[in-house]
């Protein structure tokens, strides 16, 4: 928890007055303010970047698109285009809301028991940190699509930002130096990466220094001129097949070549008459975002009060409840029928949790409920809205904070690890503790079980919230709680963000907490017989709220990088 700056406090103090005037950009203890245009992203040139577009009459999706390929220069320990991701757009002129997914696929290759060794034990070394832990990426074509379909700007003018930063360079920041550092051991362990994060004589880039990134830049101006083809058919694609022959990994050109993005449609639910729209499967996060306060709802969470131990248990017991069924449930609805109307209904929600003993309950004793079949760790999120309705919420990773660990030669980008997003073993936790089952196994060009949960939230038809977090299993529950803090206690944007986090995911049976809380409050939680754990800081969430044509933009203060701007 000591990652979270003073700059923590003073928003606890100051940014919970509602009616909070703007002041001056760069003091960081109440929310941005705008009436053109607002970009929320975890490093500073990505949304000074996206920022440009939109005064240069661009859109917000062809803003995010910029952001996007500008955090996988700036930010390579989870921007990227070599993994994957998902986008929501919507937009409050027509009242469209479509769910982009560009989540990563497992290679033709792949088979169920590929990572288990000759005991049927999980490898963890193969299936985190190998070629084979890779899948298939899809950040490069989900961005194309995303611009070709809502955006106003060529590809190559998305990409002019990025090009620029990896070719010339950018300053490095203290939190570039620490994760390189901190992950020395990994980055070192193929020679392709120790030359792109670290200096020749084995030192990292210190706060400051220019790091320049040659054959990245080579790699964006392929897209930039020939399209996102490119990099799934062209040189780019030859140089990720070359690296998987190299070490043994299992995608091929045809794997590239097939790849293809998926528009569906977002899982709608509502909140104390707001409407909740976020990612459908593979996306496991809107529906439980959606099934938790659902629960919720049948509490008066705003009387119960803001983190008291009245409101986080009945919060704790909603979310342990609905890991369960994540557990159960949820996979890739292109193999497997997740009952997805039934999980999202209030009157499924309301069996769960009404009644609710003053008792905490066992996770021995939880199992998945009847849902009604009516129907067959590093991530990064930004925000963006435009003056013409648009409203972007977008997730994307490569899994854990530098993925593999393994960056790709001549390619300059670093590969995904989301093969471990699977169940490699029925029963067995992945590296987030979540545990998962047959829905989630591992399948021949199958989309891995994602907790990513861009989500926009609308009041009256109009676009209201637009939020979303990093954080693995942690992503569903910090989501939800900004959404809450904002509609139950009437927090400003800032606060909402910034306030300390719980989270419960069934197993391990804990309340999760960061600092922050009364310890009065967590003597009351373990006398109803929750265990209450403190531990390091939960997501990084980037958030916008619309309220009377004005955004106010709120920085998650837990990322040293974030940056909330607008004109």
């Amino acid at each position: 928890m000591k990652n979270i700056s003073v700059m923590f406090l003073t928003t606890c103090l100051l940014g919970f007055n509602a009616n909070a005037a703007s002041i001056l950009e760069g003091d960081r203890s109440v929310p941005v303010e705008s009436t053109n245009g607002m970009v929320v992203t975890s490093h500073t040139l990505a949304t000074d970047e996206a920022l440009k577009v939109l005064k240069e009459g661009g859109n917000a999706i062809d803003a995010a698109v910029t952001a996007a390929f500008a955090l996988a220069v700036t930010q390579p320990r989870s921007g990227n285009i070599g993994g994957g991701g998902f986008m929501i757009v919507s937009n409050d002129k027509n009242g469209q809301v479509d769910a982009i997914d560009y989540r990563e696929k497992a290679p033709a290759k792949a088979y169920k028991d590929m990572f288990l060794d000759e005991d049927g034990n999980v490898n963890k070394d193969l299936a985190r940190f190998s070629h084979k832990s890779a899948g298939v990426p899809g950040s490069v074509a989900g961005l194309a699509l995303a611009l070709e379909k809502y955006g106003t700007i060529s590809l190559a003018k998305a990409l002019a930002p990025a090009i620029r930063l990896a070719e010339e360079g950018f300053v490095v920041l203290p939190r570039f130096t620490k994760g390189t550092t901190s992950q020395k051991k990994r980055l070192s362990k193929f020679e392709s990466s120790k030359k792109v994060f670290f200096k020749k004589d084995g030192s990292a880039y210190q706060p400051g220094e220019l790091f320049v990134q040659k054959d990245l830049a080579n790699t964006l101006k392929r897209i930039a001129e020939h399209g996102a083809k490119e990099f799934y058919t062209g040189k780019t694609a030859d140089l990720i097949v070359e690296e998987m022959q190299r070490h043994g990994g299992y995608i091929t050109k045809d794997d590239l070549a097939n790849y293809e993005p998926a528009i569906r449609k977002p899982i709608h639910g509502t909140y104390r008459g707001y409407d909740i729209f976020s990612m459908p499967p593979p996306s496991s996060g809107g529906i439980h975002v959606v099934q938790i306060l659902n629960m919720m709802e049948n509490y008066d969470i705003g009387k119960l009060g803001h983190n008291s131990a009245a409101t986080i248990h009945v919060m704790a017991e909603s979310m342990k409840r609905a890991y369960v069924d994540r557990s159960a449930y949820l996979g890739d609805t292109d193999f497997v029928d997740v009952p997805t109307k039934g999980l999202i209904s209030k009157e499924y929600a309301k069996s769960l949790i009404v009644p609710l003993s003053d008792k905490a309950t066992s996770a021995k004793t939880l199992r998945e409920g009847d849902a009604p079949a009516y129907e067959s760790s590093e991530t990064t999120h930004f925000s963006i809205v435009d003056k013409f309705g648009n409203a972007v919420s977008n997730t994307y990773t490569i899994n854990f904070s530098y993925g593999s660990g393994i960056v790709v030669e001549g390619a300059g980008f670093l590969l995904n690890n989301e093969m471990d997003d699977f169940s490699s073993k029925p029963g067995v936790p992945n590296a987030y503790g979540l545990i998962g089952g047959d829905a989630n196994k591992i399948e021949a060009n199958k989309r891995m079980l994602s907790s990513m949960s861009p989500t926009v939230v609308k009041k009256d038809g109009k676009n209201f919230l637009v939020t979303g977090s990093p954080g693995g299993s942690r992503i569903i529950t910090t989501t939800l709680q900004v959404i809450s803090n904002v509609i139950d206690h009437n927090l400003n944007i800032l606060a909402a963000v910034s306030a300390p986090r719980l989270h419960h995911q069934w197993l391990p049976d804990e309340i999760r907490v960061e600092e922050g809380f009364s310890p009065d409050t967590i003597h009351l939680l373990e006398a109803q017989g929750h265990t209450v754990t403190e531990k390091s800081a939960m997501g990084a969430i980037q958030s916008i709220m619309i309220k009377e044509g004005t955004f106010y933009g709120g920085a998650d203060p837990r990322r040293s990088t974030s940056k909330a701007a607008g004109f």
